[in-house]
């Protein structure tokens, strides 16, 4: 059963911008207050990766946070926004493990593969849009976090994500956790930011990345974009900018192994 989920949009490892938006999630901050609980342990566990900078900035965001933040704006080298169009996706969740009935376990799984400062950021934004009563709940987890990164919330099992879950969509509160699917599983060892270039080019798992199909899929998608080849106006420009950074991310895998020494 889903208890909490924090959705977190960020920028792509490889793409140089600084970008962070909230995507649909589900905080709940009356009786055990689950999302303020998620939200105190997603600042605890990323909190440590921030440079020095960044870490000397937060408390300043965390009381900027406390009366609603606006966006956009920029924090912590950020760009705070809205549009999630073409951003990876962080998920971070507190589920309840199946275990006998009337018993709760809570599981707090944190999706590690993202880069740490969008997963702090993205936090606050999601406390500093609760309604007045919930985001007090909410800071008060977010400053117990503050005050001591590193340290989890007591009472959970916690599992971090090194590879994420690029493409999951939230399901909805009180639903049961879905078991991997097959997909999934084909996907499984796969960074996530080689999964999202293939799946964005039509790459199923499995398939060998080859220069010249790569750049053979990406004229064809893009000329399936582009508003002179028939396609709407609206979304082309991101979207043909989607495929060339996904084209310029295996490129570069291919030009790595292929520089590899052989034996």
């Amino acid at each position: 059963m889903l208890l909490a989920e924090l959705n977190v949009r960020h920028t792509r490892r490889h793409m140089p911008t600084r970008r962070v938006a909230l995507d649909d999630g589900y905080l709940p901050t009356s009786g055990s207050a689950f999302g303020g609980v998620l939200l105190g342990a997603v600042i605890a566990e990323h909190a440590p990766g921030l440079d020095e900078e960044q870490f000397d900035a937060l408390s300043r965001l965390v009381d900027s946070a406390r009366d609603g933040l606006t966006v956009p704006r920029i924090a912590l080298r950020y760009r705070l926004q809205t549009d999630t169009h073409g951003l990876d996706l962080s998920r971070h969740r507190i589920i309840s493990a199946d275990v006998e009935v009337g018993a709760l376990r809570p599981v707090l799984e944190l999706d590690r593969h993202g880069p740490p400062a969008p997963q702090v950021i993205a936090a606050l934004m999601a406390a500093a849009a609760l309604p007045p009563s919930g985001r007090r709940v909410a800071f008060r987890f977010v400053d117990a976090a503050v005050a001591r990164p590193g340290f989890l919330p007591e009472g959970l099992e916690v599992r971090r994500m090194f590879e994420g879950l690029p493409g999951l969509r939230p399901f909805p509160p009180g639903a049961r956790a879905p078991r991997a699917s097959t997909a999934a599983d084909e996907w499984r060892g796969v960074p996530s930011e080689r999964r999202w270039a293939m799946e964005v080019l039509g790459l199923r798992s499995g398939m060998l990345v080859e220069r010249e199909d790569v750049q053979r899929r990406f004229r064809r998608l893009v000329r399936l974009a582009h508003p002179d080849h028939g396609a709407g106006s609206a979304g082309a420009a991101q979207r043909i900018a989607e495929l060339a950074d996904a084209r310029e991310l295996l490129l570069d895998l291919v030009d790595s192994a292929d520089a590899q020494p052989a034996g």
